[in-house]
């Protein structure tokens, strides 16, 4: 295209920690720009933030239900491209289905809905619109995520017989939500959050994570929640026994209460040839490991990369990239697809990001680990919906 993408924003406003992620990361490649938003559910705060994000105080609204209808409403060569979805939970799916009603591609913020009836029901609309609908599991944009997913897919790794996930973080150790600091109320609030508190939040990312590097599927879960912090309502640890398709064995344990530990989400994978092993909090590595020769340490930015991983990378070896930059190439890939889209040209068929499957397997993962927890840990099939 020959012009900026045009993208609004629900949420994301003034004490947001996602939004501004958003922003940096759909601004990187200088291939959008914000032109609009309906910043918070607060008529008054969405137009303080308008203001803070230099946007057009005629494009900054009150509701999506009003930039809905407005942004529509405009010229085809002044409207909206897409929208950037970044509320709670449970303000994920009205303003997705009316959007992409209202003919507009939507890159919307993970777990996709706030249960598996609203995740469902939303397939149904996205497949019906024939719009783009993009989730942003960030962490599958890391180049040696998709390093570690060829090497697997490649067949280097031999058969997989064990996956271990894990993402302990400590800041909720406490009860932060008691002082009203605001991304521990919505997350720990079952009307907010939904049936999960730490398992929707970032349990979803593990398994997620595990599902796009191995290419493989649960077909049963033994699931054991806890809630250490008194007074909370929702889940703050998890640990799940996982059975996959095909006889692999996985442990995936996530926690928001292990004290000093800050993001440390990592997996490993082991096959009958090798293993392999990432972490986040050093995402330029990934760890490759042999029964019979010493472990290799792969770096971003090197030439031994294969070429899909190496065109993710942005800057050249030496120089750290991370988390920003993961969820700049989710937008990246979105933006190929959105401007296909607007083009009215067949979508690639090479595209790589998270889906509108990828959100209903998480909510079906949801649904399963609290079912499994509820009944006493016992094993769970997994449903195909």
């Amino acid at each position: 295209m020959i012009r900026k993408l045009r993208f609004g924003m629900i949420g994301g406003g003034r004490g947001a920690f996602i939004g501004g992620v958003h922003r940096i990361a759909a601004l990187m490649d200088g291939r959008a720009e914000l032109v609009a938003g309906a910043f918070s559910s607060d008529a008054a705060r969405s137009k303080a933030s308008g203001e803070d994000l230099g946007i057009d105080p005629a494009r900054t609204y009150g509701s999506y239900a009003e930039m809905a209808k407005a942004e529509a409403a405009r010229p085809a060569a002044d409207r909206l491209d897409f929208v950037v979805i970044v509320t709670p939970n449970h303000q994920h799916f009205p303003p997705a289905k009316l959007f992409l009603e209202s003919g507009f591609n939507v890159v919307c913020d993970k777990p996709v809905t706030f249960n598996l009836a609203e995740a469902k029901a939303l397939r149904k609309v996205v497949a019906k619109s024939k719009k783009v609908f993009v989730l942003t599991h960030n962490y599958t944009g890391n180049v040696m995520v998709k390093q570690a997913r060829d090497l697997v897919r490649a067949g280097d790794l031999g058969d997989i017989r064990k996956i271990v996930v894990e993402y302990p973080q400590g800041w909720l150790s406490t009860f932060v939500e008691g002082s009203g600091q605001k991304q521990a109320s919505w997350r720990t609030d079952p009307k907010r959050s939904g049936a999960a508190g730490c398992i929707g939040d970032i349990g979803t990312h593990a398994e997620n994570l595990a599902r796009y590097i191995t290419g493989l599927e649960i077909s049963e879960l033994c699931a054991d929640l806890s809630t250490f912090v008194k007074g909370r309502k929702l889940d703050d640890d998890g640990n799940i026994l996982v059975r996959f398709k095909g006889g692999a064995k996985g442990i995936l344990h996530a926690s928001q209460i292990c004290v000093g530990d800050e993001n440390h989400l990592n997996i490993r994978v082991y096959g009958t040839k090798a293993g392999l092993e990432w972490n986040q909090e050093h995402p330029n590595e990934l760890t490759v490991k042999f029964p019979d020769k010493p472990r290799q340490i792969w770096r971003r930015g090197n030439g031994y990369i294969g070429a899909r991983a190496a065109s993710f990378t942005r800057i050249p070896a030496g120089h750290p990239e991370g988390y920003l930059e993961a969820f700049g190439n989710i937008y990246r890939e979105a933006f190929r697809a959105i401007e296909a889209e607007v083009a009215g040209k067949p979508l690639p068929k090479d595209l790589d990001f998270p889906t509108i499957d990828d959100g209903v397997e998480g909510m079906v993962f949801i649904e399963t680990v609290v079912k499994s927890s509820r009944l006493g840990a016992k094993w769970v099939k997994f449903p195909k919906v």
